[in-house]
């Protein structure tokens, strides 16, 4: 282990997936593209942190959208060795009776100031172990329960035994959903008092864990939260813990990874101010504070944006609060060219996939986020004679793209859904959809969109970052009012709310955003570029100004790391 990360106390940022660049799978979206623009943060910021998760040798999944509009998944494997280094330690847990090895691999991300920070990998696949044991890293969120339990055991115990054995001094451990709740349990082992000194009480020292621990929870939903049945539980961990303990602080019922992380975490965090609001009500024993997540500048920002940037606010990277201060001074042409660079780029690209030549002058609509249910993403496409009309009137585009988990059917057949309607509307909207969504196709299509489109049912989305991206690049959100867009929403300046923030109004909620699209979007778009510039730069100084990831981070450094 190189020395120059060990000369400090860190904090340890353990996430199941993370996304440090395109060409490296470790993660499927938000989740892992919010832990990667953390370490970016603390990299710029000079936060002393390591972060930890799994090698996913073999990814997430490669997204192929068949001539039907089906997802078919194929393999995404990738060679550790192009992009990290094998480290020589090696630490073993117990898995059914039998112990597994694991080691690591470091990925180093660096800052714009040179800082560095550590990215540990976790790695079965050794010689030493059994053939079903070396791929419990291969898959991310792939196999069943049992295979997911084995992840979280390598993630949490695994984790914490590996900074242990590669000299890291800790100074707290922060959890990035419920995932890595395991690594509790591991410390609870570690400081576990003798019989004698904890008298007839718990031998397992609570308050020095949770004191050591905080936990930011990223979803309401409660297929989110990750619960396995004791028996399970018994017959893969063994004793690494007292089950009669465990119940204690996890469920009677189940192992509950949240409610693990709540009971053994002295800071708790929600990653909106509503998503806090809904968790304290599923939660209520738990004091739970609010964090809005945000996006890494630099990541996010387009060649064309950055360019802009630079010339007029050298310093935007490190302070993007700061990009409220000058945008009002940018002429509307120069922010005008910007974007239009960056929608060529978008352009260029849906040209190259799918054959279609999209037009610059036309209005593009994008919608690229997980393919869910409840993300609804076939909400435009309600009315079909309804959108029909609109585009007669005044013509738009739509570009599409996300993955669906390859167990989520339904997610699979909304996929489909959107296919069949983008050739229902051909000849009048352009309708495409982009497959293999990730890091560079995400940048694209939040930077060359005009309008950026989110449609969850309240209040299931948590926070949602990529409207944020979207507003690093001018780019103005037409949004159902949840998670971040609650506090980012400026009617009309920002960009528009879909409805309002009650779940009563979802059943209206096609026709309130049929009826912003025809009354208020698509006619500011028509009035030409001063017309459209100050909601762009609405966009930026109120949006990307604030929800920034180095705010995020500057947040956790002062409300929970520094305690």
């Amino acid at each position: 282990m190189q020395t120059e990360f060990l000369t400090e106390s860190r904090i340890a940022f353990f996430t199941m997936e993370i996304a440090l660049r395109d060409e490296i799978p470790t993660y499927a979206g938000g989740l892992g593209i919010l832990a990667g623009d953390t370490v970016r943060s603390a990299a710029d910021l000079d936060v002393p942190l390591v972060a930890v998760s799994l090698i996913s040798r073999a990814g997430y999944f490669r997204q192929e959208i068949d001539a039907q509009g089906r997802q078919l998944e194929h393999d995404e494997s990738w060679s550790p060795q192009r992009f990290a280094r094998p480290l020589e330690a090696k630490v073993a847990i117990p898995i059914e009776g039998r112990e597994v090895w694991v080691r690591s691999w470091l990925y180093v991300v660096e800052g714009l100031r040179r800082h560095r920070e550590p990215v540990i990998l976790l790695d079965t696949d050794l010689h030493e172990n059994r053939p079903e044991d070396r791929r419990i890293t291969h898959q991310l969120y792939g196999g069943d329960d049992a295979y997911r339990l084995k992840q979280e055991m390598v993630l949490g115990i695994g984790g914490v035994r590996m900074l242990h054995a590669l000299g890291f001094e800790i100074r707290r451990y922060h959890l990035n959903e419920g995932h890595s709740a395991l690594l509790a349990l591991e410390l609870l082992r570690r400081f576990a008092r003798s019989a004698q000194e904890a008298g007839s009480g718990s031998v397992y020292d609570v308050p020095r864990v949770r004191q050591l621990c905080n936990f930011t929870t990223h979803t309401p939903i409660e297929a989110g939260h990750d619960q396995f049945d004791y028996d399970l539980v018994q017959r893969v961990m063994g004793d690494v813990v007292d089950i009669g303990e465990l119940k204690l602080v996890a469920g009677e019922q189940r192992l509950n990874m949240t409610r693990l992380a709540l009971t053994l975490s002295e800071y708790v965090n929600g990653v909106s101010q509503k998503h806090a609001e809904v968790s304290q009500r599923s939660f209520p024993g738990f004091r739970i504070h609010a964090v809005a997540n945000g996006v890494h500048a630099s990541t996010w920002t387009s060649a064309s944006f950055v360019r802009l940037y630079d010339a007029r606010l050298p310093s935007w990277r490190y302070e993007p609060e700061l990009l409220s201060r000058v945008i009002d001074q940018v002429p509307d042409e120069v922010l005008w060219e910007a974007h239009q660079s960056a929608k060529r780029t978008l352009v260029e690209r849906v040209k190259s996939v799918t054959g279609v030549e999209l037009k610059l002058d036309v209005p593009i609509l994008a919608f690229a986020r997980r393919m869910t249910a409840y993300k609804r993403p076939d909400l435009l496409f309600s009315d079909m004679r309804r959108l029909e009309r609109i585009a007669r009137s005044a013509p738009f585009q739509v570009v599409m793209a996300g993955k669906a988990h390859p167990h989520d059917q339904t997610g699979k057949q909304l996929i489909e859904t959107l296919s069949r309607h983008g050739r229902e509307l051909a000849g009048l909207i352009p309708v495409v959809f982009l497959p293999n969504y990730g890091m560079q196709i995400a940048l694209e299509a939040v930077a060359g969109a005009d309008v950026w489109l989110n449609t969850p049912l309240r209040p299931l989305e948590a926070s949602g970052t990529s409207g944020m991206k979207a507003a690093f690049n001018g780019v103005p959100s037409l949004s159902v009012l949840d998670g971040w867009w609650i506090e980012g929403c400026i009617e009309g300046v920002t960009g528009w709310a879909i409805g309002d923030s009650s779940p009563l109004s979802e059943r209206n909620d096609a026709e309130a955003l049929y009826s912003k699209l025809e009354s208020k979007v698509l006619p500011l778009y028509g009035s030409g570029v001063h017309a459209w510039a100050p909601v762009m730069k609405g966009a930026i100084g109120k949006n990307a100004a604030y929800f920034n990831s180095h705010r995020m981070m500057r947040r956790y450094a002062i409300e929970a790391y520094i305690r």
